[in-house]
């Protein structure tokens, strides 16, 4: 890593050779951006849900997005005469999202690592930093990368901290994905000590964590851009220059404690700006009211969350009922295909059951959303979300289905026959009916786990119950009453519902055997 950046510093440009950087040439910026987004539109993504200081919400003001990167891409906007403008989406679909062309570029704290430059176009470095230890404060001893190795260390996965420990100490090593999970577990004793990127740690440090030893390694972040859009990247690198120049970027990163002696070599900026670290003073303040909240203060603070909890039941709402309106739909003609069908529709209808029942869901939405954007098919999140879920329950309503089928009387087709009815007015006059009454109640049972199940189209940017559980708890460390009140959400969602299938197996007989009421 250090020979890496090495080579990255002296290929930029020194102090006085930024000066002379010129302003992207407004020539381009009638070109359209990935995905047909507008020529004025500057769209980037980040995964703001628990992302400090990089991009996140706002302790104070939740459903407000602040963060040192979010100050960078506010400042390069104008210089293109564009409007940057952000889009949410997770860690593990910011790069898959990159390349499907849903935003034209990607602002996350992402390392310029040989395995990440393979894949993606990068800008200069914006931000060089290092890795730093950090212990509880009762630890001593565990202050260098070699002290550490015997002991249980925690990082995030897929970073250059992870590479350091693996190759220091691999048996003791723990990577998480989320920052507020890995400073719990320190705080909680399941770790001996972190080690992460010097901004992360400077920010999750608490009155009952310590940051200690020298900086280690080294780190640079840049802007990522699909392979294709190197004219783009370009552009921005250009104005990237400009902010490096004129002083923006360190006006930024002052104000959120984040400018170093590392930048200052990196940038040749070694002038002494009066600017007071405003912003992370704000953010220690409301973090500290945030851990001193009890009593009422929690009672506004949870009171404070509802807007947002029932908008993420309203889309998980929408998506189950639409899901399982396509899965009843789809399920029936699959039955009918399996019991009534020519040979051929009865191979594909099994065929079809059988292979979505043998895959994970989540792989299912990841292929729909990710993977069809190959073949020409783009869906909206929320439509891909509906279809997986939809396409996915289809095959267990299909058995539930062929269950109720195979349990009415073949005498009932035959007296149907008997009476002049066509094959396909008995199915639909006689039989169906009668299937359709044993099928009802496990049916609604089953919307029931589709509704707790919908919490899986988070990885597609739809921001339902559980993704807006992630993202208060993250913003606040606060899981336990944060879960309570988005379980309490579920469950009121569910209840009507609960009843509905109760009131069926009472109305419409007994419910089908416990083996086809287990199948989920």
């Amino acid at each position: 890593m250090l020979a890496l950046l090495g080579a990255m510093l002296a290929a930029q440009p020194a102090r006085a050779e930024l000066a002379g950087v010129v302003v992207p040439d407004m020539a381009t910026a009638g070109q359209q951006l990935p995905g047909g987004h507008g020529a004025d539109d500057l769209p980037w993504a980040s995964d703001g849900q628990a992302n400090v200081p990089y991009v996140f919400h706002d302790p104070v003001h939740e459903a407000r997005i602040i963060g040192f990167e979010y100050d960078i891409m506010k400042a390069i906007g104008p210089i293109m005469h564009r409007k940057s403008r952000f889009i949410q989406n997770g860690w593990d679909g910011l790069i898959p999202g990159l390349t499907r062309g849903l935003y034209a570029m990607v602002v996350d704290g992402i390392e310029m690592t040989p395995e990440h430059k393979a894949a993606v176009l990068f800008t200069r470095p914006y931000y060089v930093t290092a890795e730093r230890i950090v212990l509880r404060q009762d630890e001593k001893g565990l202050d260098s990368l070699a002290a550490l190795k015997g002991h249980t260390v925690g990082t995030i996965k897929d970073t250059a901290a992870e590479r350091m420990l693996l190759t220091q100490n691999p048996h003791g090593v723990r990577t998480y994905d989320e920052e507020t999970d890995l400073f719990s577990d320190l705080s909680n004793g399941r770790l001996d000590a972190v080690l992460i990127d010097q901004p992360i740690a400077l920010y999750y440090l608490t009155p009952s964590l310590k940051m200690v030893g020298a900086p280690i390694g080294s780190v640079a972040y840049g802007i990522a851009f699909a392979k294709n859009e190197a004219d783009l990247r370009n552009d921005v690198d250009k104005a990237l220059g400009v902010l490096m120049a004129d002083g923006t970027l360190h006006r930024i990163l002052a104000r959120w404690n984040l400018w170093t002696s590392q930048m200052a070599d990196y940038t040749g900026d070694h002038t002494q700006l009066d600017v007071k670290p405003v912003d992370y003073d704000a953010y220690e303040q409301a973090m500290a009211r945030i851990r001193g909240s009890h009593g009422w203060g929690l009672v506004k603070r949870y009171a404070s969350f509802l807007p947002a909890v029932g908008e993420g039941a309203i889309m998980t709402l929408a998506v189950s009922i639409l899901a399982m309106a396509l899965a009843v739909g789809m399920g029936l003609v699959l039955a009918l295909g399996r019991r009534y069908g020519p040979a051929p529709v009865r191979w594909a209808s099994t065929a079809y059951v059988e292979v979505v029942r043998g895959t994970p869901l989540l792989i299912q939405i990841l292929f729909i959303f990710y993977g069809l954007p190959s073949f020409g098919i783009r869906l909206s999140p929320f439509t891909a979300g509906v279809l997986a879920l939809g396409l996915n329950y289809a095959a267990y309503e299909a058995e539930n289905y062929r269950a109720g089928l195979m349990g009415v009387p073949r005498g009932q087709m035959e007296a149907a026959l008997a009476l002049n009815m066509t094959p396909r007015q008995a199915l639909r006059l006689v039989v169906v009916p009668q299937a359709f009454r044993t099928v009802v109640p496990v049916m609604t049972n089953d919307f029931i786990a589709l509704l707790k199940d919908s919490s899986l189209v988070s990885v597609i940017t739809l921001t339902e119950l559980t993704e807006t559980y992630v993202r208060l708890s993250a913003t606040y460390y606060d899981y336990v009453g944060t879960g309570l009140l988005i379980g309490l959400a579920y469950l009121l969602i569910g209840l009507p519902f609960v009843r509905l299938a109760h009131w069926a197996e009472k109305r419409m007989g007994k419910a089908l055997a416990p083996s086809l009421e287990g199948h989920h």
